[in-house]
């Protein structure tokens, strides 16, 4: 008789899908970035009486920024669904628990560089004074930057000893946040005239020093952690170390008056051979 074959199952292909999402939303990230660096400066007047007026305020590269929000929601989608679709799948690979976080970087934090640069940057008249019309500042980037870069560090050195640094409600906050903060203020910037004192300016103003006060503090648990973490793992430690000193040999005088160790007397350890 023949010896009966086994069918080796081939992985379905769909647990690719979350995979090839993440890798477009990495080229997603590009393009976004590379569309918000081809951004110009513009010229604002302090006349609250055309605030209202779009069609005659539209930023002279509104539609290049226009472009770039269609092309950061679209990316934003992306990380929502590999997510899902990773979990529902059992499609869980190092190479997007790499890729993942590393994209979503990309996108977030590229887009706060962006809106910080001279491109977004207005000239308002009469009085010829320069802004940032975005509302992002040089140093919120440089925060927000050091915030991920500790954070991944953490995540990194306590994660590999087996210790859970999963994103908790702070985080999940901090990245919707970032998700909303970025495209409403995109486009507040491409179809209005955010001067100072303009409702647009004012709602600019709120959503950028919300995400990065967001963005700092939710930094803080993960510290927190790992403080908490290293006293324990001090403690385990220093109780190691006193473990050993208690069982070191005691002493005691022998009948010359030199100190000896005490050693057990009978059994089989004390015969000569």
């Amino acid at each position: 008789m023949n010896a009966p074959k086994v069918m080796m199952q081939q992985p379905s292909r769909k647990v690719h899908i979350p995979n090839l999402l993440t890798l477009g939303r990495v080229v997603l990230a590009w393009v976004f970035v590379g569309l918000l660096s081809g951004v110009e400066s513009r010229v604002l007047f302090a006349d609250p009486g055309d605030i209202d007026r779009v069609g005659e305020i539209a930023h002279p590269s509104g539609a290049l920024i226009i472009a770039a929000t269609v092309v950061f929601i679209i990316a934003a989608i992306t990380d929502a669904l590999d997510g899902h679709l990773a979990r529902k799948w059992n499609a869980i690979t190092r190479f997007g628990r790499i890729m993942d976080p590393m994209a979503d970087k990309l996108l977030i934090l590229g887009g706060f560089v962006m809106l910080a640069t001279p491109g977004f940057r207005a000239t308002l008249m009469p009085n010829d004074t320069l802004f940032q019309v975005s509302g992002v500042a040089g140093w919120m980037v440089v925060a927000m930057l050091l915030r991920e870069l500790l954070v991944t560090s953490i995540r990194g050195v306590y994660e590999a000893e087996g210790v859970d640094f999963s994103a908790g409600s702070l985080g999940k906050a901090k990245m919707i946040l970032q998700s909303i903060t970025i495209p409403l203020v995109l486009l507040i910037v491409a179809l209005g005239s955010p001067v100072p004192g303009s409702t647009g300016r004012l709602i600019i103003v709120l959503l950028v020093w919300a995400t990065v006060i967001t963005t700092l503090i939710s930094g803080l648990p993960y510290i927190g952690q790992a403080m908490k973490h290293t006293i324990e793992e001090n403690a385990r430690m220093l109780e190691v170390m006193r473990g050993k000193k208690a069982r070191k040999p005691t002493k005691v005088e022998g009948p010359s008056g030199k100190q000896r160790p005490r050693t057990n007397k009978g059994g089989q350890s004390a015969k000569k051979r």
